[in-house]
Order: structure tokens, then C-alpha cells, then sequence
């Protein structure tokens, strides 16, 4: 058994042609999803980057690792305690080390460890490959190793590799010889000039005024305007997202070339996923990962495995770390009783959309937030903004209304009273069944708030007030968690 894992940052799904996007990204993963399962509706758990892969690797929601943010003590894995044995790692094993058990050899190929602090990832892996920058890495400066793995291994029996792309991360790093595929290429059609207009009025790291969470800082790279002050600012945004997206495809496509010139690549299960999206405008969000909604906590996943029918889409709510335990299974093994993550292996193998009645996922890193994902509906519950402009509970008819243009929460307070129901359900089962009765958000929020605007409300306000919004930095600085009505 051979498995190939891509694990491309900062990857929203509706922006690969497999999931229905008009531009062209994706060539290499959109060959590979037609003969692949797409699940439509896979979600991180709990975002961004450190606390989505905590999850996947060790099996568990942030609310039982205590990982739910980018700092302070919501950024490091609970310690076992008392019980702790000589190893943790078979003690508590993770997917890697449960890979391993099944007599796989595992490689990776990534920066994560080093950029996170995340030594708890070393866990499990056979040989691990540092690209030493941290994430700042084009594809260019990881993919080789990889392809020199590759060309010394692939017809070695029994092996996983993990390779880790960061091109569609901010700041967009395409090199300036690939140019721009996308030069006159229709955008889609929801974001418009008096959206964008609103939001320029409005406030919070991410919106047109400080795109990417800059607060201010101007972007460094030709491919990323500082602002959003007009459509075609917009459209350069996109592109250099696009741009970033069809990079790391092209990459893709090498190494799959690579395993098809061993003679090996129709054997080999190749899964693609990211460990969150990026919203675009969302929520008044451009080019950054700070909320708990559709848009940020909705993962692609395509999973070709051989002897498993492809071609086709599940529709079924799953947890990326769902996958992870899928993957197990697959591979022969099983997931641990302790695990959070659940297969549905035996659904996969008979071409059933089978999964979760709902979900919870989660936001600690730039706001402090869980949302509720059932039938076509995503519940947000807002703690602190992460000096944004939100109310306490929004509502979302994500079926009809993936952009999460149009709040129904008055509208409709019976549904969100449903989301807030299942989500209270869902916390009080979850700190019922982990180690730890203290559920990691509020340690978030007694430590300050979420990492990337802790401590950051005055100059924000200053800047607000510099840039003619000084009645939003009054709303601030009376409402530090930015809710009026929580």
C-alpha cells in the first residue's frame, strides 16, 4: 500500500474546478478528482492552521487537546497528567503512529512543525524533511524533496508521504515568471462595488481597509494591493490567490508524473486537502482565515483509493479528522477508542454518502467563535470578534447562500435557537468526555482574547480614527469583544 497526502495551506474548495469553480486552477487535482470520492461538506474541526492539523494528527477536537488557538496556553496540547506513561505516542496514538502500527513507513515533507512550535507533529514519522522557512516557502522550495524521495522509493511497498504546500497562504508568492493565468478572467459575480463599498465603512482586520488582517501594514508583495479600494483591486486579490492555488497545482502534477513514470501511481491512494479555507469577502473577510464560518472551516478532500469507485461527490457532513480515522481503517487498522474522529470506511466502500447529523467547528486564533453545520445551515456564536463587526449569533442558509450574504438570525430565531441548542448539547458532551473540565475558548478569553488581536485594541482604534471611522473606534473601545449584544 502506498498513500500520498497533499496537504496544500490556505486551500478554499470552491475555488478548484472539481468543486464548480469557472477559472481554470486546478488542472492536476481536477484529473485526479474524476477518478476520486469529493466530499462536498468535510470541515476542519477547528481552525486555523495549528489547531486544524492538531486535530487531524492526533485524532481529537480542540476542545479535548486543549489546541484551539495561535498562542498562549490554547496553543500547546494538554499534558497528559499523572497518567503519563514512558511514550505518549503509544499511549495516545495519533494517525501517523497508528500508520505506522499498520506497518506503513511515513514522510513528510513540511515546515509545520518548526512555524507552530508543534513538536507533538515530529510524532510518528519515519523521516520528516524541513524546508527551514517557516511556511514562507513557494512550492518550488519543497516539492523537489519530495520528488527526490520519490525517485528513490516509489516502488517501495507500504509507504505514506505527507507533502505540505503553503502558495495559496498570504502573501501570495507566486514567482513572477509564472505570470498571471487569469488576466481578464471573470470573477463570480457575488462580490460586488457596493458590497465591497459597505465593508470599506465598516471595520476589522481582514476587511477592505486592512486586507489579510494587516491593520495597517501594507503588503509586500506585487501580486497583493495593500487595500481593497476598488474592483479592480479585488480582481488583482483574487488572481494573486488563483495565481497561488494553480502554483501549487502545477507541483502536483509533477509529482503525480513522477509516480505514473515509476509505474505506480494507479496503486497509490492520493488524498487533497488543506487545513482550511480563505474567505474572499465573506463576512466582510479578504484574504485570511479569522472566523468560524463556511467559508474558512470548509476543507476540500478528494480521496482516490484503489479498489474504492470514484467519479462520484458525498454529500454527507464529515470532520477532516473523520478522514483521518477513514484513512486508518482503509489501511487496515482502526481508530483508538480515545480518538474524536470517526471512519466511515464501510460507507465509502459501498458509494454511500454516510456521516455526522451535525458539526461543530471552531475559531480561537483571530476571534473567539463556534459555529453549528446541519441540514443547510451553519449557526455562528460569536464570544469576541477579534475586533470585528458582528453580532453575538448570525444565521446562515449555507445551501442557498454559501457568500453568507444574508443573516437570518431575526429572521428566523427558531432555527438559531436549534444551531445554539445542538452547540450547548455538543459543549456539554464534549467536557463530559475529555480530561479537562475548562473548555479551551474560555482560556482563550481569559488570557486576553484570540492571539492576533490581543492586545492590539488601541492602536486599532487610533487607526480607525486616523482613517475617518472614529464612531467605530468608539463602538470598540466601549465593547472590547466587539458584541454589543452578547
Amino acid at each position: 500500500m502506498r498513500i500520498l497526502y497533499f496537504d496544500i495551506d490556505t486551500l478554499r474548495a470552491d475555488h478548484l474546478g472539481c468543486y464548480g469553480y469557472g477559472r481554470d486552477t486546478s488542472p492536476n487535482i481536477d484529473r485526479l478528482a474524476r477518478g476520486a470520492v469529493r466530499l462536498e461538506n468535510c470541515y476542519a474541526s477547528d481552525a486555523p492552521c495549528l489547531p486544524s492539523r492538531a486535530s487531524v494528527f492526533t485524532g481529537r477536537f480542540g476542545i479535548h487537546t486543549g489546541v484551539v488557538g495561535h498562542g498562549g496556553t490554547a496553543a500547546d496540547l494538554r499534558p497528559v497528567g499523572s497518567e503519563r506513561g514512558f511514550s505518549t505516542m503509544r499511549q495516545r496514538p495519533g494517525f501517523i503512529w497508528r500508520l505506522r502500527e499498520r506497518g506503513l513507513y511515513p514522510v513528510s515533507v513540511s515546515p509545520f512543525a518548526e512555524r507552530h512550535s508543534a513538536w507533538w507533529f515530529c510524532e510518528g514519522w519515519r523521516e520528516m524533511h524541513n524546508s527551514g522557512r517557516g511556511g514562507a516557502e513557494s512550492a518550488e522550495e519543497i516539492v523537489p524533496a519530495a520528488l527526490d524521495w520519490i525517485g528513490r522509493n516509489a516502488r517501495r511497498d507500504d509507504w505514506f508521504l505527507h507533502i505540505n504546500m503553503w502558495d495559496p497562504h498570504t502573501p501570495y508568492r507566486a514567482p513572477e515568471g509564472f505570470g498571471n493565468p487569469f488576466a481578464g478572467a471573470p470573477l463570480a459575480g457575488w462580490y460586488t462595488d457596493a458590497l465591497r463599498r459597505r465593508q470599506w465603512e465598516s471595520f476589522g482586520p481582514g476587511s477592505p481597509q486592512e486586507p489579510a488582517g494587516a491593520m495597517g501594514r501594507p503588503a509586500d508583495h506585487p501580486r497583493q494591493p495593500s487595500q481593497i479600494a476598488s474592483m479592480e483591486d479585488y480582481r488583482r486579490w483574487v488572481d494573486g490567490y488563483d495565481c497561488g492555488i494553480r502554483y501549487a497545482d502545477s507541483w502536483c502534477g509533477r509529482v503525480l508524473d513522477a509516480l505514473a513514470d515509476a509505474g505506480v501511481l494507479d496503486e497509490t491512494a492520493v488524498i487533497v486537502t488543506s487545513d482550511h479555507g480563505e474567505n474572499m469577502g465573506e463576512l466582510a473577510v479578504i484574504g485570511d482565515h479569522q472566523v468560524a464560518d463556511h467559508v474558512t472551516s470548509r476543507v476540500p478532500m478528494i480521496v482516490r483509493w484503489p479498489g474504492l469507485a470514484g467519479g462520484r461527490a458525498d454529500t454527507a457532513l464529515h470532520y477532516q479528522t473523520d478522514v483521518a480515522a477513514t484513512i486508518v481503517e482503509l489501511a487496515g487498522g482502526l481508530a483508538p477508542p480515545h480518538w474524536d474522529g470517526r471512519s466511515f470506511a464501510p460507507a465509502l466502500r459501498a458509494g454511500r454518502s454516510e456521516g455526522r447529523d451535525f458539526l461543530v467547528v471552531s475559531q480561537c486564533a483571530w476571534s473567539c467563535m463556534r459555529a453549528v453545520r446541519w441540514d443547510e445551515y451553519l449557526f455562528i456564536r460569536s464570544y469576541h470578534t477579534g475586533l470585528k463587526n458582528y453580532p453575538a449569533r448570525m444565521l446562515f442558509n449555507v445551501a442557498e447562500d454559501p457568500h453568507e450574504l444574508a443573516d437570518l438570525a431575526r429572521e428566523r430565531p427558531g432555527v438559531a435557537d436549534r444551531g445554539q441548542a445542538l452547540l450547548e448539547r455538543w459543549t456539554a458532551e464534549m467536557l463530559a468526555s475529555g480530561d479537562a473540565a475548562e473548555d479551551p475558548l474560555w482560556t482563550v478569553m481569559r488570557e486576553g482574547g484570540p492571539y492576533h488581536t490581543r492586545g492590539r485594541l488601541e492602536a486599532y482604534c487610533g487607526r480607525l480614527r486616523a482613517t475617518g471611522r472614529a464612531r467605530q473606534a468608539e463602538f470598540l473601545a466601549a465593547h472590547p469583544t466587539g458584541l454589543a449584544d452578547a
